[in-house]
C-alpha cells in the first residue's frame, strides 16, 4: 500500500530531514564517533569550518532535497527548507536553555540500588 503525500507533507518531512542531517553533521559526534573523526580530519580549513556551521550545512543539504522535491522549480523550496531547518535549530537551542532538570531524590536512588 502506497500512501500519497501532498506537497506540504513532503515539504514538512524534507525540512525535518534537512534539520536532522545538518544537526548531526554540525553538533553531534555521530555513531562510533564517525562525524567527530571526520570533523577532526578536515581540520580548520574551509571544509572543517563548514562542518561547524549549522546554517551553511542546512543551506547546502537542502539543495539536493529541494531539487528532488520540486524538479526545475527548486529555488524557493531550497531557501524555504533551509529556513525551516534554521528555525528548528533556533527553537531547539531555546528549548535546551529553558529546560529544567528535576533532580531525583537520593532516597529514590538508594531504593533503586538496593532493589526495593
Amino acid at each position: 500500500m502506497v500512501i500519497e503525500i501532498n506537497f506540504a507533507g513532503r515539504f514538512a518531512l524534507c525540512a525535518l530531514a534537512v534539520w536532522r542531517i545538518a544537526h548531526l553533521l554540525a553538533k553531534e559526534n555521530g555513531p562510533w564517533n564517525l562525524i567527530a573523526r571526520l570533523r577532526a580530519t578536515l581540520g580548520s580549513g574551509v571544509l572543517g569550518c563548514l562542518m561547524d556551521c549549522f546554517y551553511s550545512l542546512s543551506f547546502l543539504i537542502s539543495l539536493p532535497v529541494a531539487v528532488w522535491m520540486s524538479g526545475s522549480r527548486f529555488l524557493v523550496p531550497w531557501l524555504a527548507l533551509s529556513a525551516v531547518a534554521c528555525l528548528l535549530e533556533r527553537a531547539m537551542q531555546g528549548w535546551h536553555k529553558n529546560r529544567r532538570i528535576i533532580p531525583v531524590s537520593k532516597s529514590f536512588l538508594d531504593k533503586v540500588i538496593e532493589g526495593a
